[in-house]
């Protein structure tokens, strides 16, 4: 059940309290990604992030990165489902920093802009699924929840708009959705011909037999 964009109530925990928190974080963990706490108050650890995307990313290849314009070394394809990537943050790391990342992490040339974090969490016997503010810190939610992903896990989509805004996207992108659309109408023209080839096989099969003389 997805509901509406909602605020995190931020709790100003004292550095004794965050202290603690971190040691009955640490003691519950089983996949060794622990939180550190620093002398300074702020503490980094780990989050995992599951791409739920319907539209295609734009990837840079290592010979286009760190250049300003679009240039055809980038290239666009679905990410597969149920891909989760792990985080190293702090924090202080925003939403939107956590975005911003992600998709620098894997050479994603989107603007971050296109994205929204969520979270997805249990209450009631029911799983809820909210848009996070851009000014939310993702690992005080991990902290606070758990290390449980059943409890708290983060999910990053594409803004729901109700409608594509195509004058976000570039020309290259643009190209390289009619590229993929164009084989995948393409792809499944081909499944209608052979369908129906089949289909035309079998009824001229069952034909013969009914005029064999006999």
């Amino acid at each position: 059940k997805d509901v509406q964009k909602e605020r995190e109530p931020h709790v100003y925990l004292s550095k004794e309290e965050v202290k603690e928190k971190i040691q009955s974080y640490n003691s519950s963990v089983t996949d060794k990604l622990k939180m550190t706490l620093n002398a300074n108050g702020i503490y980094t650890g780990f989050i995992k992030v599951q791409m739920e995307l319907c539209r295609p990313i734009t990837v840079q290849s290592s010979q286009s990165q760190g250049r300003c314009a679009p240039s055809n070394m980038e290239t666009a394809f679905y990410l597969p489902d149920g891909c989760v990537n792990t985080l190293h943050i702090s924090s202080t790391n925003t939403v939107r920093e956590v975005i911003e990342a992600l998709l620098k992490k894997f050479f994603v040339a989107d603007n971050p802009a296109k994205f929204a974090l969520y979270k997805r969490c249990h209450k009631e016997d029911q799983v809820y699924t909210c848009k996070l503010s851009d000014r939310e810190h993702p690992l005080y939610l991990r902290l606070v929840a758990g290390p449980k992903t059943e409890m708290l896990s983060f999910v990053l989509r594409e803004h729901e708009t109700g409608e594509v805004m195509w004058e976000a996207f570039s020309i290259p992108e643009l190209q390289n959705f009619l590229r993929i659309l164009d084989k995948e109408e393409n792809d499944q023209l081909q499944i209608l011909k052979n369908r129906y080839a089949a289909y035309r096989g079998k009824l001229e099969e069952a034909l013969r037999g009914v005029l064999k003389p006999g």
